[in-house]
């Protein structure tokens, strides 16, 4: 029988903050464009130039085929398709805020086109086989059957800079609603107009 990669059993593991992504905020999102499931290539630089939520996630599941042996076991795997399709139905509201969404993984971008038709996933949906972001900014990673995959990990960009991170991400199923608390409660704006109202997480 297939896994219901929708649902989430009720046994997972917690993943722990390792420290993996402390001095992420106040970094320079890097200029780099990635192959994108909405058409051609996303700059991340330039959308984070306005208000940007990016997602990073391990990988999807495909139906029918088997996950790596002991996905479940490790911390954090499981979930990517409960987190992208929270996404997915809370983008209006993210959308009413000015911020973009996207997500991000290192899966090929055959993989992540097939996901976003299957599950309906409108926004972008970035590949990075190539762990230039792993390069660029130091995302934590872990490794499994000879792959090297991204942690779940989400990020805030504003005015070009990350302003928040939100990490370890848990249960993933309500990271997107969680982000959308925090982004009503900071009072943020990517326009210049806001520069005196950056969140105290801003690094100066």
């Amino acid at each position: 029988m297939s896994a219901d990669y929708t649902r989430l059993p009720d046994d997972l593991p917690i993943p722990v903050d390792d420290g993996a992504a402390d001095g992420l905020v106040g970094r320079k999102v890097p200029e780099l464009a990635l192959p994108a499931t909405t058409a051609g290539e996303a700059r991340l630089g330039e959308l984070a130039a306005g208000l940007l939520v990016a997602y990073v996630y391990p990988r999807t599941g495909t139906p029918g085929v088997a996950s790596p042996h002991g996905w479940d076991d490790i911390p954090g795997a499981r979930g990517c398709t409960p987190q992208s399709c929270a996404y997915r139905d809370a983008l209006a509201d993210f959308e009413r805020l000015g911020a973009a969404v996207v997500g991000i993984s290192a899966q090929a971008s055959a993989e992540q086109a097939e996901f976003a038709a299957r599950e309906q996933i409108s926004f972008a949906l970035l590949g990075d086989d190539g762990l230039r972001l792993r390069q660029a900014l130091g995302l934590p990673t872990f490794a499994v059957e000879g792959r090297t995959l991204y942690r779940r990990l989400t990020f805030v960009a504003a005015r070009g800079r990350i302003v928040k991170v939100f990490y370890p991400v848990f249960p993933p199923d309500r990271d997107a609603g969680e982000v959308l608390a925090w982004l009503c409660g900071a009072a943020l704006d990517a326009s210049p107009r806001m520069a005196n109202n950056r969140p105290r997480e801003v690094a100066r």
